[in-house]
């Protein structure tokens, strides 16, 4: 009976260390678990905030770009106004028919001229601006493909 008694702590014994070492292992493994949620809930919420700074910077470069396109259109339609007024000046003090055609096609020639001047220089602003405000939202797509490829 005694040996008996003795078998039975063995195996109660065996089986209660084996016990502690499964709820330790699954212990581990639940903490290892919880310890990479949480870092991915990091890194998740770290993306975010990097995706809405690209958005804020993307926003703040469009609006100087279009500030940038007012102040051209302005200062264009100002100085073509000016352009206008004195050609109409011109017109007035011209002594004859023909000296009024000269002045008035070299009007249309500058006047045309100006505008396409004008119109190089908006469309230029124009492609730098979309290309600022683009830059940092393309970036942080980049930057995501690139994070899912290295998770793959």
């Amino acid at each position: 009976m005694a040996d008996t008694a003795e078998t039975v702590k063995k195996t109660i014994d065996q089986a209660s260390a084996k016990a502690e070492k499964t709820q330790a292992a699954g212990a581990k493994v639940f903490r290892d678990s919880v310890e990479k949620s949480v870092a991915g809930m990091s890194e998740l919420n770290a993306h975010g905030k990097k995706n809405l700074e690209a958005m804020v910077e993307s926003a703040t470069a469009a609006q100087k770009g279009v500030e940038a396109i007012s102040q051209q259109t302005l200062a264009y339609s100002k100085k073509s106004w000016e352009d206008g007024v004195a050609a109409a000046q011109s017109l007035t003090q011209a002594r004859s028919v023909q000296e009024m055609v000269e002045l008035q096609t070299a009007f249309a020639k500058t006047s045309v001229e100006a505008w396409l001047g004008a119109f190089n220089k908006t469309t230029e602003l124009y492609t730098a601006s979309v290309k600022d405000a683009f830059k940092p939202i393309n970036e942080r797509v980049t930057a995501t493909v690139e994070t899912f490829q290295a998770a793959r």
